[in-house]
């Protein structure tokens, strides 16, 4: 995507914010339908009843049900707020499922089913009616004209909103809300229902300002398309440039056009030092201008001399898996005590080639390792959105250590500078609070002269 689709495709989401335009400015929701494909739904039996048309997933069509199964909370919700703006045609059915799971063929067995049904004469119940268990008998909504449903599920209390207004309230007392994932239906052929602006906020909501600490301006992401998407997020951005070899900005001098570049701008100016020599390129007082500085152990050279660069297959001998990585290991480890950085990002990430023994090769020894470091030279631990790292096990034990935290896309590009969706699941599995966050310190308490730099 380029510039120009950038800001095209920023317009349509804006404009197809109408009725739900409140959710997007705030971190806490998160976007479950891209309104250009069906990324991250499956539909059961008949497949041809779901297309996508003008930015809203249409049904139409013989009896399906297209099941989310994207990667925002593993498909696993529990208590949540959800909103959907839904538009029917005249005699049309359709449904809003959640707590549910996939299966191939019939209704949904599992889950609550809020309807969607403003004249459809067969059936009595009513849109936002908690199907067969809460029945809404009067029509709040219009056929051709475009509703929100607005669910929200806390503990066994359910409630439904239609434009606003409260149509179900209503508190399990015989059974358990057990949690799953969401279904819009595709009711019979006569019915045609659109669904569009399909947002949820998991609960509960962070105590924290949600801040993406690692974007890059590439892909030709310019500064302001990246402001704007930050305030239509609610999100604020950390800038990094990267630095290093092989890089374009190799010295104090070609990093001050970068600093000039975000002067006064609502974004925290953030360098990326690249591989192990940028300790010896940059001068302390240069680097004290950046907000913060972060590092990853992907880039370094081997016992035999060999320089690897891990995400580069090429590049990469791993020879005894033990051996590797525990040098892996080993150079995190010195990393984090010798080079002058607030932030470990991309952490525990591994080679493609042995990426799928992760849990099997990051043993507690080895994460209890890196964790110490990271702790004893206050280096606060990012959980990466782009890469899904680390681990919630090694979350969960960096917390119980004391660890501080970031999150961060890692955007490859202008296309990909993501909601933070494994970073705000995370926090929340892990019970991460303010007071678990990395803040970066505010001009004038910065150290100038830092570990690991040249005086």
């Amino acid at each position: 995507m380029g510039k120009t689709a950038l800001v095209a495709w920023m317009m349509v989401v804006a404009a197809l914010a109408g009725p739900a335009a409140g959710q997007v400015g705030d971190a806490a929701w998160l976007c479950l339908f891209d309104g250009r494909t069906l990324d991250g739904w499956k539909a059961s039996e008949n497949v041809g009843t779901f297309m996508v048309q003008d930015g809203a997933i249409v049904a139409h069509g013989a009896r399906s049900h297209l099941f989310y199964t994207g990667p925002v909370e593993d498909a696993q919700f529990t208590d949540f707020e959800l909103k959907v703006d839904v538009m029917t045609e005249s005699g049309a059915n359709g449904g809003v499922y959640f707590h549910t799971r996939y299966q191939e063929t019939d209704w949904p067995r599992r889950g609550f089913e809020v309807q969607v049904n403003n004249s459809f004469a067969a059936d009595p119940r009513k849109t936002g009616s908690l199907y067969g268990i809460q029945d809404v008998r009067t029509a709040v909504a219009e056929d051709k004209v475009w509703f929100t449903q607005h669910i929200i599920v806390q503990g066994n209390h359910v409630t439904v909103f239609v434009d606003g207004k409260k149509v179900v309230d209503w508190t399990a007392t015989d059974r358990q809300l057990r949690g799953g994932t969401f279904a819009l239906q595709g009711h019979d052929p006569g019915s045609t229902v659109r669904y569009r602006n399909i947002y949820v906020k998991p609960l509960p909501v962070l105590d924290f300002p949600i801040v993406d600490y690692h974007v890059h301006l590439k892909g030709g992401l310019t500064l302001d398309e990246a402001i704007a998407l930050s305030q239509r997020r609610g999100v604020k951005f950390g800038i990094a440039e990267n630095c290093g070899v092989g890089f374009p900005t190799t010295n104090d001098a070609a990093l001050e056009p970068f600093l000039k570049q975000l002067e006064g701008r609502p974004v925290y100016r953030a360098m990326q030092a690249e591989g192990r020599e940028w300790v010896t390129m940059f001068s302390p007082q240069t680097i004290a201008k950046f907000d913060y500085v972060f590092t990853d152990s992907m880039t370094w050279t081997n016992d035999a001399g060999k320089r690897m660069r891990l995400w580069i297959p090429s590049e990469v001998e791993i020879g005894d898996k033990q051996v590797f990585m525990d040098t892996l290991v080993e150079r995190t480890v010195g990393i984090l005590a010798n080079e002058p950085i607030d932030i470990y990002v991309n952490p525990t990430f591994l080679p493609a080639v042995i990426a799928d023994e992760y849990d099997a090769l990051w043993t507690d020894e080895r994460m209890d390792k890196v964790i110490g470091a990271a702790v004893r030279n206050d280096v606060a631990i990012e959980v990466n959105a782009r890469y899904r790292l680390p681990s919630e096990r090694f979350v969960r034990k960096a917390k119980a250590a004391g660890a501080k935290f970031s999150f961060g896309t890692n955007n490859g590009g202008n296309d990909d500078l993501g909601e933070l969706a494994y970073s705000l699941m995370i926090a929340r599995r892990c019970g991460l609070r303010a007071n678990d966050m990395f803040v970066p310190k505010p001009d004038g308490q910065k150290p100038v002269q830092k570990k690991g730099l040249p005086k």
